[in-house]
């Protein structure tokens, strides 16, 4: 019997074979989870004029302290008429343009204002003053290219003056779910039929990575509807299937792929759930065949889909992942394969427990949704102990 790859084997030869899609513009309020194709710069000083960090009083820090008459009041978004000239003060608000003239601001909290005249303490030069460019400057990168889009890059983007970024295009992925006796939510169930729920899950899970699903069907296990469906999969970019790629007599989808032009790269890797698991390309399409029981599906999704599809979106480290942990009780390990378990993650105040969910069975997917986190138990001997430290995945 032939070795089995390891989870980084497998997942390197699928990076192998991943080339970046092009990109396009994208408007910045509709670039969220969006992956920069180019580094974004900024298209004006940020701030771009020196303005307060404080409601208090603007002056010259070489006049404090004394008693000065107020002059002029300054709102945001609305600046002095006139330079501030030797011995007065203004009034300013948060975020107000510091006038010309003046170098500091006094906390309105250590002053006392009385009829016109405001009275402040000594002032360093500078104090309570946000300089001019002093975020960055305009032509600065504010988000590197490969960046995954999250609110904190768009805020920062939009405060830069950046209306619009070159983004990668979203994969174009089909999604094809394979069995007779898969029927859908709400409808009868006959004897020894399930409901189908691979299709909705990988859905989601591939829109969370960017992806924009453009089919999503369920097919009996015929070979017209398998060849009618992989073939129409295969115009996608990716192509995901679920169930199938086993060795017993109604799974088809190998075979048919293979007919249909698609080399197989590899099949079986040694993780569980989800040994059966392959990968293949035609062309420019990356092609993946994961297990029908929906927690194989879910970690080959995790540990080789996402990574793929980040990847084609041009991100830096498409992952996946992991973080450190500890384990909040002992598991055995797996002597051939390494696997991968649903916890529940909480904080002991030193660092991340994750605490392995009873009902680890690859058809569990019920008891799944309770969990938070997947735990990669390396493949060896014995038992994992309680207090040992691991690397685990987020479910989100």
């Amino acid at each position: 019997m032939a070795t089995l790859l390891t989870v980084d084997e497998a997942r390197r030869l699928i990076l192998e074979r991943v080339t970046p899609l092009p990109s396009e513009p994208v408007p910045l309020a509709d670039a969220a989870g969006r992956v920069l194709a180019e580094a974004a710069r900024a298209a004006v000083d940020l701030p771009a004029f020196p303005s307060s960090a404080m409601d208090g009083f603007t002056l010259r820090a070489a006049d404090a302290p004394g008693r000065f008459p107020v002059v002029a009041r300054i709102a945001a978004g609305h600046p002095a008429a006139r330079p501030l000239a030797a011995g007065e003060a203004m009034a300013i608000a948060t975020g107000g343009v510091v006038p010309e003239g003046a170098d500091a601001v006094v906390p309105i909290e250590v002053v006392t204002e009385e009829a016109g005249l405001v009275e402040v303490p000594s002032v360093e030069p500078g104090a309570h003053v946000r300089p001019r460019g002093g975020d960055l400057r305009q032509g600065d990168v504010v988000v590197e290219h490969g960046t995954v889009l999250r609110p904190t890059e768009l805020a920062a983007l939009a405060a830069a003056g950046v209306a619009e970024v070159a983004c990668a295009r979203r994969p174009r992925v089909a999604v094809v779910t394979t069995g007779s006796e898969l029927r859908r939510p709400g409808e009868a169930l006959a004897p020894g039929q399930i409901f189908e729920s691979n299709g909705v899950m990988l859905a989601a899970a591939l829109a969370s990575a960017g992806a924009a699903v453009e089919a999503q069907v369920s097919v009996a296990d015929d070979e017209t509807e398998h060849r009618e469906a992989l073939e129409r999969g295969l115009e996608a970019n990716v192509l995901v299937t679920s169930g199938g790629v086993s060795v017993g007599p109604h799974d088809l989808v190998r075979r048919i792929e293979q007919e249909l032009g698609v080399d197989e790269v590899f099949w079986r890797v040694a993780v569980k759930p989800g040994k059966p698991i392959s990968f293949g390309v035609r062309g420019s399409t990356l092609v993946f065949g994961l297990p029908g029981n929906p927690v194989s599906a879910l970690v080959g999704f995790e540990v080789f889909v996402r990574p793929a599809l980040l990847a084609l979106q041009g991100a830096r480290d498409p992952g996946p992942p992991f973080q450190p942990g500890v384990l909040g009780s002992s598991v055995r390990r797996n002597a051939q394969r390494d696997e991968f378990l649903r916890a529940r993650v909480r904080s002991d105040g030193d660092g991340v427990v994750l605490e392995p969910l009873t009902g680890q069975e690859s058809h569990m997917i019920a008891r799944a949704a309770a969990a938070d986190a997947l735990v990669l138990a390396p493949r060896g001997d014995g038992e994992l102990e309680a207090g040992s430290r691991v690397r685990y995945l987020l479910l989100r």
